[in-house]
């Protein structure tokens, strides 16, 4: 009678473990060091106009502004190097000037 029941137990047991219980995936986490496209591309927006703002208050100070079509890449590179001393400016905010002024 023991071993019956003992059994029975045991088959319900590995029933109920083994049944259709839905599981629900683990939230996508945030230690993927691989950005999205998607994040690339707001960092690059985010970046882009923050360049713009600064080629806008920084360079305006003292001279009209030129348009970022007015010189290819390559001219840019001399002119921002001169130009950031004088504006007094960080080379991370250089680079973005450089980016929002060549992007087009």
């Amino acid at each position: 009678m023991k071993t019956k029941i003992l059994t029975i137990a045991l088959f319900t047991i590995v029933l109920y473990s083994c049944g259709g219980s839905k599981s629900v995936p683990p939230p996508p986490t945030t230690t993927n060091k691989t950005p999205t496209v998607e994040a690339k591309q707001a960092d690059s927006a985010s970046d882009l106009a923050e360049g713009k703002s600064l080629y806008e208050n920084n360079c305006a100070k003292c001279h009209d502004l030129f348009k970022p079509k007015d010189f290819n890449a390559e001219q840019w590179k001399p002119i921002l190097l001169d130009m950031q001393k004088k504006a007094e400016i960080s080379d991370e905010q250089r680079e973005k000037i450089y980016s929002y002024l060549t992007a087009n």
